[in-house]
This record gives C-alpha cells, structure tokens and sequence, in this order.
C-alpha cells in the first residue's frame, strides 16, 4: 500500500515537471517571437531631433 502512494507521488510529480518544461518553453518561445520581445532585444535607437528642438534652444 506504501508504495503504491510513493509510486504515484513520484508519477505525479514527474507529470509536473514536464508540464512546467512544455509551459516554460513556450513562454520563452512566444515572449521571443513577438513583436515586443523582438524590440526588447534589440538596442535603444536614439531619438530623432526635430526642427522643433533646435528652434526652441535658440
């Protein structure tokens, strides 16, 4: 009886840890596919000076 309940403890907890493998790669995947995480990686750009600025410093 002891260790059918060990046997399906350690099953079960088997069955958690690949979901946790199949979730969290596909978290990573999808969060590095998109288009926000693709721009996250990528450096800043800088900004762009208008007209505006250099007309307001003078």
């Amino acid at each position: 009886m002891a260790s059918q309940l060990v046997g399906m403890i350690i099953l079960a907890l088997a069955g958690l840890f690949v979901l946790y493998l199949v979730i969290f790669k596909a978290v990573k995947d999808g969060i590095n596919r998109s288009v926000l995480g693709q721009q996250a990686e990528q450096p800043p750009q800088p900004a762009k000076k208008s007209w505006l600025d250099k007309d307001l410093d003078n």
